[in-house]
């Protein structure tokens, strides 16, 4: 129906999380229409970010570096991890202003339906930072919903006999939802009411 080159660029912009194929082609022919300029530009920005972009080797985030900006910043709560499950959980969180530790990203989190056990997201490197770091409180922050809770309460059983403080953000969260897509008001205070588990 389409050109072989057209078809591959919908094809590949349906493989985009949230992208159906109806977004896909709507994508596409937004992208055939713009300056040539402004699609290179596009273009280069992925391929940038791409080429760039890395795991901090500490706490998993993306960087540009080794070392992401908040393992390195000396004014961070060094006594505090929040574990997330991505990295845009922690743009969600940094937005609340109510939180000044450091974090640690999970990379996804429990889905035994999927393959997704313990060995597949960074647990075995959390247990192994909390043993080198003098940490107080580790908060679990994963998503309100059933993969979320089932992460939460693996790690929490993982390092109840760490006597380090284990605990889970309030309520305020609808249940299904995800972080990256609550408000900074709830967020905030899901943060200040979280409670041990």
């Amino acid at each position: 129906m389409y050109t072989q080159s057209v078809q591959a660029l919908i094809d590949e912009l349906g493989k985009l999380p949230g992208i159906g194929p109806k977004s896909a082609q709507r994508v596409a022919f937004h992208l055939l229409k713009i300056d040539q300029t402004e699609a290179l530009r596009l273009a280069e920005a992925i391929t940038a970010a791409r080429m760039n972009s890395t795991w901090c080797r500490t706490c998993f985030n993306i960087s540009d570096t080794e070392s992401c900006e908040i393992c390195i910043d000396p004014k961070r709560d060094q006594s505090m991890i929040c574990v997330v499950e991505e990295p845009k959980d922690i743009v969600a969180i940094e937005k609340t202003r109510e939180y000044d530790g450091l974090y640690h990203v999970l990379q996804g989190s429990l889905n035994p339906i999927d393959g997704v056990g313990p060995d597949q997201i960074r647990v075995k490197e959390l247990v192994t930072r909390l043993s080198n770091e003098s940490i107080k409180e580790v908060i679990l922050c994963t998503n309100p919903n059933l993969e979320g809770e089932a992460t939460a309460m693996y790690i929490s059983r993982l390092l109840s006999a760490t006597g380090i403080s284990v605990t889970r953000i309030a309520s305020g969260l609808p249940v299904g939802g995800d972080l990256e897509y609550a408000d900074e008001l709830t967020l905030g205070r899901a943060l200040e009411g979280r409670r041990p588990i």
